[in-house]
Parts: structure tokens; sequence; C-alpha cells
């Protein structure tokens, strides 16, 4: 059987605080540092079809081959993250896999029954959708499009994981 998606690169929590979650992954399992964007800003972006305007802060840091990516929502404005709060609070949220083509990958899967549930691009110009695959059971996956500021922010939290010494478990870029 052919693999619609994979492999995964990133698994991606909700948390309360970027601080106080950096420091945990950090001071109990090792994972750090955590490369932190603060109030996002996004080009045109979907929620289940609405145009989407959000607040949100990413950190994100790599442990082994995989990434850990912790995420806060600053209002409550509707989203996959809030939606997610409301009835979890926080924990695992989704998983990341690498896409050439988000638009072309949706497309692929369209017949198999799996659709955006949000979508867009960041001012940054990285593409990215979350598809409608946490039902049964299971969590969401994003597809990430490749492309030079995607690869390259990849890289830096590849290497601070490669060098670090244990100390300022969160940095933030700016």
């Amino acid at each position: 059987m052919t693999r619609l998606l994979g492999p995964i690169v990133q698994n991606a929590y909700v948390v309360h605080d970027l601080e106080i979650a950096s420091s945990h992954w950090a001071s109990k399992l090792g994972v750090g540092p955590f490369y932190a964007m603060e109030h996002v800003a996004f080009g045109p972006s979907y929620f289940r079809d609405q145009p989407l305007a959000f607040d949100m802060s990413v950190a994100i840091a790599q442990w082994g081959e995989i990434q850990i990516e912790l995420i806060v929502q600053h209002d409550s404005n509707p989203s996959i993250y809030t939606e997610f709060a409301s009835s979890q609070g926080q924990g695992m949220h989704h998983v990341g896999v690498m896409t050439d083509s988000v638009e072309e990958h949706v497309a692929r899967l369209r017949p198999h029954g799996i659709e955006p549930v949000q979508w867009g691009i960041t001012a940054g110009g990285m593409r990215f959708a979350y598809l409608d695959t946490d039902l049964h059971p299971g969590c969401m996956v994003e597809l990430i499009e490749r492309g030079p500021a995607v690869d390259a922010f990849f890289s830096l939290v590849r290497r601070g994981a490669e060098r670090w010494d244990g100390t300022r478990p969160l940095r933030l870029l700016t």
C-alpha cells in the first residue's frame, strides 16, 4: 500500500506557557534549546473555511530525528488550538510531516476523505495545512511545505540541539 503521509518530523503540543513547558522538556528529558517565535504573523489563513485571525507563539527544539513544538494561543479566537484547549487543556495536538506542495498533497488526500481543517501561510512564507485525521483516535496531521525559510529554520534548530550545553532552554528569535 502507498503511504499517504510521512514520515513524522515533528510532535506538537498545546501548552499554557512556553517557558514552563520548555523548562520541563529541558530538565526532565534533556531536550533543547527551544527557539521561540512570539506572536507569529500570518498571511491569509483559514479555519473551517472561514478567515482566521489569531495570536499564537511557538517554540521548537530538536530531539534526535523529531522536533518538539510547543504552542500557545494567546487569544480565544476559534482555531484548532482553542478547540483542543477547551476539550483537552494541554497535550499532544498534532504530528508534522513535510511535503513539497501543500496544495498538491491536499488534492491527493481528498479522494481518501481527508480534508484540511486549518490552513494558510505565515507572513514569512511557510505554507501549512492541518488535516482532519484526529477522529479514530489519534492526533491531527500538519503538512509543512518545504522551502528556503522552513529549511533554514529547521537547520538552525537541529544545529542548536547538537551544540546545546543545557543552558537557556528557551531562546527568543527576533
